[in-house]
């Protein structure tokens, strides 16, 4: 009997086990959930080009009016370009190639940069405005006598780009003009041995033009011959003219009268300097009438006029 209850006690501990185990087995796993994570995206970075690069500068140094190109990167569609604090309009090739015209500046160092349509500014360069370079066209008269006076002796240098300041150049010396306008100087020829001189204009010791050409003539010239005061065996005849010089001589029928020396004085025909545009010569004729002959004057140089007929006793 005890067995037997062992037995039955055996079996129920047996199923209890088993249905214990099936329990456990066939109940759902509890899970623990996550926090969600919020999705975030990453903000877009703020556009920042490039500023404006220059690579080349050409050239680094001009005049005003003259064309200046820039070579780089970064230019954009439009840009500008700074002189100092004067905004220059330039234009711009795919955005590498700026291209200005220098507007009318002060010559002197000036810093140079791009700055963008945007704003954006790149590096600052120096950059040096020139003065500007003065053109010497023509002189008038191109020619002036050595014994002109008074307005006789003033020229006329014709050009463009002078100013108030240019200094003009006789023979590499400055003398003294009268600025006029912009295209010309007036200046009075100084005196100076006959020849070819050389005029030149001034911006500045570094800006000069190229020379123009002055000639000095001391060449005697003849333009008419008159009598004058008659008396009782002589009469004086009057060579007009210019560049007589005190010393001159006469040619008359190729007798030489004049700047003979001591043998002047022992001769009765006298030729006598009155000044640069006239001479007195004192003519004894053999008779009353009427005779052709050929006059010249003889500069002490050795610089003769041209020949000139003259009809008188």
């Amino acid at each position: 009997m005890m067995s037997r209850n062992l037995i039955i006690l055996l079996l129920f501990l047996t199923c209890l086990t088993i249905a214990s185990t099936t329990g456990a087995a066939e109940r759902p796993q509890r899970v623990k959930k996550q926090a969600a994570v919020p999705s975030v995206t990453a903000p877009t970075p703020a556009l920042n080009p490039a500023a404006p690069t220059i690579l080349s500068i050409i050239p680094a140094q001009s005049e005003p009016g003259s064309k200046v190109t820039i070579f780089g990167s970064g230019f954009g569609e439009q840009s500008s370009v700074y002189l100092g604090s004067t905004e220059i309009p330039a234009k711009v090739t795919d955005g590498k190639q700026l291209e200005f015209h220098l507007p009318q500046l002060e010559a002197g160092l000036y810093a140079l940069y791009v700055k963008r349509s945007d704003g954006i500014a790149g590096r600052v360069y120096n950059f040096t405005v020139q003065a500007l370079r003065p053109v010497l066209l023509s002189i008038v008269p191109e020619s002036v006598s050595a014994c002109a006076q008074g307005g006789e002796r003033e020229v006329a240098a014709n050009g463009k780009n002078f100013s108030e300041t240019s200094s003009l150049l006789f023979d590499g010396a400055v003398i003294n003009s009268r600025f006029v306008s912009p295209e010309q100087l007036v200046f009075t020829a100084p005196a100076a041995s006959s020849g070819i001189h050389q005029i030149t204009v001034k911006n500045d010791p570094e800006t000069g033009s190229l020379p123009r050409t002055l000639m000095i003539e001391s060449k005697p010239e003849i333009s008419q011959v008159t009598i004058g005061n008659e008396f009782v065996n002589y009469y004086e005849l009057n060579i007009h003219g210019r560049n007589f010089q005190q010393g001159s001589a006469i040619y008359v029928d190729g007798q030489r009268i004049g700047n003979k020396g001591g043998q002047e004085m022992i001769e009765r025909e006298k030729l006598i300097f009155i000044d640069c545009t006239r001479l007195v010569y004192q003519r004894y004729p053999y008779t009353s009438s009427n005779k052709d002959f050929r006059v010249q004057v003889i500069n002490p140089g050795d610089e003769g006029s041209q020949v000139v007929n003259v009809t008188a006793p």
